[in-house]
Protein backbone atom coordinates (compact mmCIF):
# COMPACT_ATOMS: atom_id res chain seq x y z
CA UNK A 1 0.00 0.00 0.00
CA UNK A 2 1.43 3.93 -0.69
CA UNK A 3 0.59 5.65 2.32
CA UNK A 4 0.33 9.70 1.76
CA UNK A 5 1.21 11.94 4.84
CA UNK A 6 0.98 16.17 4.40
CA UNK A 7 3.90 18.15 5.59
CA UNK A 8 7.63 17.29 6.01
CA UNK A 9 8.55 14.29 3.74
CA UNK A 10 10.29 10.77 5.00
CA UNK A 11 11.83 8.27 3.61
CA UNK A 12 9.64 4.92 4.63
CA UNK A 13 10.54 1.48 3.10
CA UNK A 14 8.04 -0.71 2.36
CA UNK A 15 9.08 -4.01 1.27
CA UNK A 16 11.68 -3.82 -1.56
CA UNK A 17 10.22 -0.53 -1.83
CA UNK A 18 11.48 3.05 -0.58
CA UNK A 19 8.77 5.61 -0.59
CA UNK A 20 8.85 9.16 0.84
CA UNK A 21 5.51 10.78 2.33
CA UNK A 22 4.88 13.55 4.23
CA UNK A 23 4.21 13.44 8.09
CA UNK A 24 0.60 14.13 9.42
CA UNK A 25 -2.03 11.82 7.32
CA UNK A 26 -1.84 8.13 8.10
CA UNK A 27 -4.26 6.81 5.16
CA UNK A 28 -4.25 4.84 2.25
CA UNK A 29 -3.79 7.19 -1.05
CA UNK A 30 -7.52 7.11 -2.16
CA UNK A 31 -9.51 6.55 0.86
CA UNK A 32 -10.82 10.13 1.14
CA UNK A 33 -11.95 12.39 -0.82
CA UNK A 34 -9.13 14.69 -2.14
CA UNK A 35 -10.12 18.50 -0.79
CA UNK A 36 -10.45 22.08 -2.94
CA UNK A 37 -7.17 22.62 -1.35
CA UNK A 38 -5.35 19.46 -1.65
CA UNK A 39 -2.58 18.69 -4.16
CA UNK A 40 -1.79 14.58 -4.49
CA UNK A 41 1.87 14.23 -5.86
CA UNK A 42 3.35 10.89 -7.46
CA UNK A 43 7.16 11.58 -7.68
CA UNK A 44 10.14 9.74 -9.28
CA UNK A 45 12.37 12.46 -7.85
CA UNK A 46 13.60 12.16 -4.85
CA UNK A 47 12.33 14.58 -1.74
CA UNK A 48 15.07 17.19 -0.91
CA UNK A 49 15.03 17.97 -4.69
CA UNK A 50 10.88 19.09 -3.91
CA UNK A 51 11.28 20.12 -0.41
CA UNK A 52 11.72 23.81 -1.23
CA UNK A 53 9.68 24.08 -4.31
CA UNK A 54 6.92 22.30 -2.40
CA UNK A 55 7.15 24.72 0.70
CA UNK A 56 7.47 27.34 -1.22
CA UNK A 57 4.21 26.87 -3.06
CA UNK A 58 2.54 25.84 0.10
CA UNK A 59 3.55 29.34 1.85
CA UNK A 60 1.83 30.79 -1.76
CA UNK A 61 -1.37 29.15 -1.71
CA UNK A 62 -2.27 27.68 1.50
CA UNK A 63 -2.19 24.20 -0.38
CA UNK A 64 -1.86 20.65 1.63
CA UNK A 65 0.25 18.77 -0.02
CA UNK A 66 0.40 14.86 -0.01
CA UNK A 67 3.32 13.08 -2.35
CA UNK A 68 4.65 9.52 -2.38
CA UNK A 69 7.71 9.00 -3.69
CA UNK A 70 8.76 5.59 -5.49
CA UNK A 71 11.52 5.06 -7.87
CA UNK A 72 9.06 2.41 -9.39
CA UNK A 73 5.53 1.09 -10.21
CA UNK A 74 3.91 4.48 -9.91
CA UNK A 75 2.57 3.62 -13.68
CA UNK A 76 1.35 0.17 -12.56
CA UNK A 77 -0.25 1.59 -9.03
CA UNK A 78 -1.89 4.73 -11.17
CA UNK A 79 -3.23 1.66 -13.81
CA UNK A 80 -4.95 -0.14 -10.88
CA UNK A 81 -6.35 2.77 -9.46
CA UNK A 82 -7.79 3.66 -12.47
CA UNK A 83 -10.44 6.62 -12.11
CA UNK A 84 -10.06 6.12 -8.01
CA UNK A 85 -6.77 7.37 -8.19
CA UNK A 86 -5.96 10.29 -5.68
CA UNK A 87 -3.04 11.42 -7.93
CA UNK A 88 -3.18 14.77 -9.43
CA UNK A 89 0.28 15.74 -10.44
CA UNK A 90 3.37 12.78 -11.76
CA UNK A 91 6.76 14.50 -11.50
CA UNK A 92 9.52 12.33 -12.85
CA UNK A 93 13.01 12.22 -14.86
CA UNK A 94 14.07 11.64 -18.40
CA UNK A 95 11.83 11.76 -21.44
CA UNK A 96 11.58 7.62 -21.59
CA UNK A 97 9.28 7.61 -18.35
CA UNK A 98 7.28 10.60 -19.09
CA UNK A 99 6.26 9.11 -23.06
CA UNK A 100 5.55 6.07 -20.58
CA UNK A 101 3.31 7.70 -19.09
CA UNK A 102 1.52 9.16 -21.71
CA UNK A 103 1.37 6.13 -23.99
CA UNK A 104 -0.52 4.47 -21.31
CA UNK A 105 -2.88 7.60 -20.94
CA UNK A 106 -2.07 8.36 -17.69
CA UNK A 107 -1.81 12.00 -18.60
CA UNK A 108 -4.48 14.87 -18.83
CA UNK A 109 -3.61 17.38 -21.92
CA UNK A 110 -2.84 20.96 -20.62
CA UNK A 111 -2.50 24.20 -22.64
CA UNK A 112 -1.66 27.63 -20.89
CA UNK A 113 -0.24 30.57 -22.10
CA UNK A 114 2.04 30.71 -19.49
CA UNK A 115 2.90 26.72 -19.67
CA UNK A 116 3.87 27.61 -23.42
CA UNK A 117 5.16 30.85 -22.97
CA UNK A 118 7.72 29.27 -19.82
CA UNK A 119 8.36 26.26 -21.38
CA UNK A 120 10.06 26.27 -24.93
CA UNK A 121 8.16 23.82 -27.50
CA UNK A 122 10.96 21.52 -28.05
CA UNK A 123 10.67 20.84 -24.32
CA UNK A 124 7.34 19.84 -24.04
CA UNK A 125 4.65 17.55 -25.67
CA UNK A 126 2.86 18.56 -28.90
CA UNK A 127 -0.14 17.44 -27.54
CA UNK A 128 0.06 19.17 -23.90
CA UNK A 129 0.50 15.74 -22.10
CA UNK A 130 3.82 16.56 -20.12
CA UNK A 131 5.90 19.70 -19.88
CA UNK A 132 10.09 19.54 -19.27
CA UNK A 133 10.82 21.95 -16.27
CA UNK A 134 14.47 20.83 -16.38
CA UNK A 135 17.67 20.68 -18.72
CA UNK A 136 19.53 17.03 -18.17
CA UNK A 137 22.80 17.58 -20.37
CA UNK A 138 24.60 14.24 -21.60
CA UNK A 139 28.25 15.20 -22.05
CA UNK A 140 31.56 13.77 -22.41
CA UNK A 141 33.92 13.45 -20.05
CA UNK A 142 37.75 13.27 -20.21
CA UNK A 143 40.71 13.11 -18.33
CA UNK A 144 42.38 16.02 -17.36
CA UNK A 145 46.09 14.09 -18.05
CA UNK A 146 45.49 12.07 -20.84
CA UNK A 147 43.19 13.90 -22.94
CA UNK A 148 44.38 17.30 -24.84
CA UNK A 149 41.43 19.89 -25.24
CA UNK A 150 39.77 19.84 -28.06
CA UNK A 151 40.24 15.92 -29.16
CA UNK A 152 36.90 15.31 -28.29
CA UNK A 153 34.51 17.78 -29.77
CA UNK A 154 31.45 15.72 -31.45
CA UNK A 155 29.97 12.82 -29.97
CA UNK A 156 30.43 11.27 -33.48
CA UNK A 157 34.11 11.75 -32.40
CA UNK A 158 33.83 8.57 -30.17
CA UNK A 159 33.67 6.30 -32.59
CA UNK A 160 37.13 6.72 -34.09
CA UNK A 161 39.44 3.95 -34.22
CA UNK A 162 41.74 6.66 -31.98
CA UNK A 163 39.81 6.05 -28.71
CA UNK A 164 39.97 1.68 -29.15
CA UNK A 165 40.63 0.75 -25.52
CA UNK A 166 39.96 4.41 -24.18
CA UNK A 167 36.06 4.53 -23.37
CA UNK A 168 33.86 3.58 -20.41
CA UNK A 169 30.04 3.93 -20.48
CA UNK A 170 27.02 2.41 -18.31
CA UNK A 171 24.92 0.36 -20.09
CA UNK A 172 23.56 1.35 -23.79
CA UNK A 173 19.72 0.73 -22.68
CA UNK A 174 19.96 2.91 -19.80
CA UNK A 175 16.93 5.66 -21.18
CA UNK A 176 20.20 8.11 -20.61
CA UNK A 177 22.20 6.47 -23.19
CA UNK A 178 18.93 5.63 -25.12
CA UNK A 179 18.01 9.09 -25.43
CA UNK A 180 21.39 9.99 -26.59
CA UNK A 181 21.50 7.86 -29.67
CA UNK A 182 17.83 8.95 -30.49
CA UNK A 183 19.18 11.97 -31.06
CA UNK A 184 21.91 10.47 -32.99
CA UNK A 185 19.38 8.80 -35.24
CA UNK A 186 17.44 11.68 -35.44
CA UNK A 187 20.88 13.57 -36.78
CA UNK A 188 21.85 11.02 -39.40
CA UNK A 189 19.40 8.30 -39.81
CA UNK A 190 19.62 4.43 -38.29
CA UNK A 191 22.14 3.24 -40.41
CA UNK A 192 24.94 5.92 -39.99
CA UNK A 193 23.42 5.79 -35.97
CA UNK A 194 24.20 2.06 -35.57
CA UNK A 195 27.84 2.30 -37.39
CA UNK A 196 28.38 4.96 -34.35
CA UNK A 197 27.07 2.76 -32.07
CA UNK A 198 29.75 -0.47 -33.10
CA UNK A 199 32.44 1.84 -33.54
CA UNK A 200 31.68 3.42 -29.78
CA UNK A 201 31.49 -0.25 -28.58
CA UNK A 202 34.24 -1.34 -29.96
CA UNK A 203 36.44 1.23 -28.47
CA UNK A 204 35.50 -0.02 -24.75
CA UNK A 205 37.52 -0.10 -22.35
CA UNK A 206 35.23 -2.67 -21.10
CA UNK A 207 32.11 -4.29 -20.60
CA UNK A 208 29.40 -0.85 -19.94
CA UNK A 209 28.61 -1.20 -16.47
CA UNK A 210 27.83 1.02 -13.08
CA UNK A 211 26.14 4.41 -13.13
CA UNK A 212 27.68 7.49 -14.38
CA UNK A 213 29.30 8.22 -11.50
CA UNK A 214 31.60 4.93 -11.99
CA UNK A 215 32.77 6.09 -15.40
CA UNK A 216 34.38 9.12 -13.78
CA UNK A 217 36.42 6.39 -11.05
CA UNK A 218 37.41 4.40 -14.08
CA UNK A 219 38.62 8.04 -15.65
CA UNK A 220 40.39 8.47 -11.92
CA UNK A 221 41.63 5.08 -11.97
CA UNK A 222 43.41 4.95 -15.31
CA UNK A 223 40.69 2.49 -16.36
CA UNK A 224 40.08 4.93 -19.64
CA UNK A 225 40.16 8.44 -20.30
CA UNK A 226 36.78 8.84 -21.83
CA UNK A 227 33.21 8.69 -20.78
CA UNK A 228 29.96 9.96 -21.32
CA UNK A 229 27.68 11.26 -18.36
CA UNK A 230 24.81 13.74 -17.62
CA UNK A 231 26.75 17.00 -16.13
CA UNK A 232 25.33 17.13 -12.91
CA UNK A 233 27.19 14.12 -11.86
CA UNK A 234 29.94 15.90 -11.74
CA UNK A 235 28.73 18.18 -9.33
CA UNK A 236 27.55 16.08 -7.24
CA UNK A 237 30.98 14.37 -6.94
CA UNK A 238 32.71 17.45 -6.73
CA UNK A 239 30.38 18.74 -3.72
CA UNK A 240 30.71 15.57 -2.02
CA UNK A 241 31.61 16.79 1.76
CA UNK A 242 31.00 13.07 3.16
CA UNK A 243 33.32 10.90 0.41
CA UNK A 244 36.44 12.26 -0.68
CA UNK A 245 36.90 9.78 -3.35
CA UNK A 246 34.20 11.24 -5.27
CA UNK A 247 35.98 14.30 -5.35
CA UNK A 248 38.89 12.72 -6.43
CA UNK A 249 36.86 11.73 -8.96
CA UNK A 250 35.73 14.92 -10.31
CA UNK A 251 39.01 16.30 -9.94
CA UNK A 252 40.38 13.66 -12.60
CA UNK A 253 37.87 14.52 -15.17
CA UNK A 254 37.00 18.01 -17.64
CA UNK A 255 33.64 18.17 -18.94
CA UNK A 256 33.47 18.44 -22.72
CA UNK A 257 29.94 20.28 -24.09
CA UNK A 258 29.89 18.33 -27.78
CA UNK A 259 28.97 19.54 -31.54
CA UNK A 260 29.39 23.07 -30.64
CA UNK A 261 30.33 24.10 -34.17
CA UNK A 262 26.88 22.16 -35.81
CA UNK A 263 23.54 20.79 -33.78
CA UNK A 264 24.39 21.16 -30.14
CA UNK A 265 24.96 18.89 -27.21
CA UNK A 266 22.36 16.46 -26.74
CA UNK A 267 19.60 17.13 -24.26
CA UNK A 268 17.43 15.41 -21.81
CA UNK A 269 14.77 16.46 -19.57
CA UNK A 270 12.71 15.59 -15.95
CA UNK A 271 9.53 16.75 -16.77
CA UNK A 272 5.50 17.25 -15.27
CA UNK A 273 2.44 15.68 -16.55
CA UNK A 274 -1.31 16.07 -15.26
CA UNK A 275 -2.77 12.74 -13.58
CA UNK A 276 -5.52 12.07 -16.18
CA UNK A 277 -8.11 11.49 -13.21
CA UNK A 278 -7.15 14.46 -11.16
CA UNK A 279 -9.78 15.57 -9.17
CA UNK A 280 -8.50 19.29 -8.51
CA UNK A 281 -7.31 20.04 -12.53
CA UNK A 282 -7.57 24.27 -12.01
CA UNK A 283 -4.84 24.05 -8.76
CA UNK A 284 -3.07 20.79 -9.99
CA UNK A 285 -1.92 22.94 -13.47
CA UNK A 286 -1.62 26.35 -10.85
CA UNK A 287 1.09 23.75 -9.63
CA UNK A 288 2.24 23.19 -13.09
CA UNK A 289 2.82 26.64 -13.61
CA UNK A 290 4.50 27.81 -10.76
CA UNK A 291 6.81 24.74 -11.56
CA UNK A 292 7.29 26.33 -14.63
CA UNK A 293 7.98 29.90 -13.58
CA UNK A 294 11.25 31.87 -12.15
CA UNK A 295 11.56 30.68 -8.57
CA UNK A 296 10.58 27.19 -8.85
CA UNK A 297 12.78 27.03 -11.63
CA UNK A 298 15.36 28.61 -10.20
CA UNK A 299 15.51 26.05 -6.95
CA UNK A 300 15.42 23.51 -9.21
CA UNK A 301 18.55 25.01 -10.74
CA UNK A 302 20.05 25.26 -7.11
CA UNK A 303 19.16 22.13 -5.90
CA UNK A 304 20.12 19.53 -8.38
CA UNK A 305 22.78 21.67 -10.59
CA UNK A 306 20.57 21.14 -13.78
CA UNK A 307 19.67 23.45 -16.37
CA UNK A 308 16.17 25.44 -16.06
CA UNK A 309 13.93 24.61 -18.79
CA UNK A 310 12.77 28.29 -18.51
CA UNK A 311 15.31 30.24 -20.82
CA UNK A 312 15.04 33.46 -18.97
CA UNK A 313 16.51 31.59 -15.50
CA UNK A 314 19.83 31.54 -15.56
CA UNK A 315 21.74 28.13 -14.11
CA UNK A 316 23.45 28.04 -10.61
CA UNK A 317 26.07 29.67 -10.21
CA UNK A 318 27.94 26.28 -10.09
CA UNK A 319 26.73 25.37 -12.93
CA UNK A 320 27.67 28.33 -14.88
CA UNK A 321 31.42 27.60 -14.28
CA UNK A 322 31.20 24.86 -17.19
CA UNK A 323 30.61 28.25 -19.17
CA UNK A 324 28.38 28.56 -21.80
CA UNK A 325 27.42 26.15 -24.32
CA UNK A 326 24.91 25.49 -27.63
CA UNK A 327 22.40 22.81 -26.90
CA UNK A 328 20.55 20.88 -29.81
CA UNK A 329 16.84 21.90 -29.90
CA UNK A 330 15.63 18.88 -31.45
CA UNK A 331 12.15 18.43 -29.79
CA UNK A 332 12.51 15.74 -26.91
CA UNK A 333 9.24 14.54 -28.32
CA UNK A 334 11.25 13.17 -31.15
CA UNK A 335 13.71 11.50 -29.11
CA UNK A 336 10.92 9.46 -27.49
CA UNK A 337 9.49 8.46 -30.77
CA UNK A 338 12.71 7.00 -31.92
CA UNK A 339 13.58 5.58 -28.85
CA UNK A 340 12.81 1.86 -29.81
CA UNK A 341 14.23 2.60 -32.85
CA UNK A 342 17.58 3.42 -30.64
CA UNK A 343 17.43 0.14 -28.38
CA UNK A 344 17.22 -2.09 -31.62
CA UNK A 345 20.44 -0.58 -32.49
CA UNK A 346 21.69 -1.24 -29.26
CA UNK A 347 20.60 -5.07 -28.69
CA UNK A 348 22.13 -5.43 -32.25
CA UNK A 349 25.97 -3.96 -31.45
CA UNK A 350 25.47 -4.94 -27.87
CA UNK A 351 26.12 -1.74 -26.33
Amino acid sequence: MVFCISGILHPVRIGMRSFVIAGGLIAACGSAPVMSQELNIYSHRQAFLLNPLLADFKKQTGTKINIVFASKGLIQRLIAEGPRSPADIILTVDIARLQQYAEKGLFAKVSTPRLNKNIPAHLRDPKGLWFGLSKRIRVVAVSKSRVKPGEVSRIEDLADPKWKGRICTRKGSHVYNRALLASLVAAHGEAAAEKWARGLVSNLARKPQGNDRAQAKAISQGICDVAIMNHYYYFKMKKNKKNPAHRKWADAIRIVFTNQRDRGNHVNISGVGLAKHSKNRKLTISLMEYLSAKQAQSLYAEVNYEYPANPVVHASTEVKQLGQFKDDSLPIATIAKLAPVAQRIIDRVGW
